[in-house]
């Protein structure tokens, strides 16, 4: 019965990753000559570098929840790529929740769908969540929260 129970609780998780994907991204496109990068998957091997990796000295941990097949997901890396370039004293981290290794955090994080975005606290302490595409002026806000500058105000 026990087995049962856990099949049926990753085929929830699983049905519920993907239907995140068909979500709106609130009608934001690439623009046309937009060089197309991918971010890398970070996977940490254990329970205890993972809780290294999260808690290693920044002010704010941004943790991407995501696919890198998901289209809002997609939309996610340029993001996640300008916090990690203009903002050295926040970490950010992307799990790719549909290979094997990253399933663990979808249900580590207790996602419903993709993309979500966790951000930690300095002690690794969770104070926001956001569910789908998120603009970079937003993930700022958020991050000023932590006490995280924001250089010269929200850039354009």
């Amino acid at each position: 019965m026990g087995k049962r129970n856990v099949f049926l609780s990753l085929s929830l998780i699983i049905m519920l990753i993907i239907a995140g994907c068909g979500s709106k991204t609130n009608g934001e496109t690439a623009s046309p000559g937009q060089k197309k990068q991918e971010t890398a998957t970070v996977i940490p091997k254990g329970p205890s570098e993972k809780a290294q990796k999260e808690k290693t000295g920044y002010k704010a941990t941004f943790i991407e929840l995501g696919s890198v097949n998901c289209i809002p997901c997609k939309k996610m890396q340029p993001v996640m790529r300008e916090i990690e370039e203009k903002y050295p004293d926040v970490n950010v981290i992307f799990y790719d929740v549909w290979r094997p290794e990253g399933r663990p955090f979808a249900q580590t994080y207790r996602i419903r769908v993709i993309p979500t975005q966790v951000f930690l606290d300095e002690n690794g302490k969770e104070y926001f969540r956001h569910e789908g595409f998120f603009p970079r002026e937003e993930v700022e806000k958020v991050l000023a929260k932590a006490g995280v500058e924001i250089k010269g105000g929200i850039s354009q």
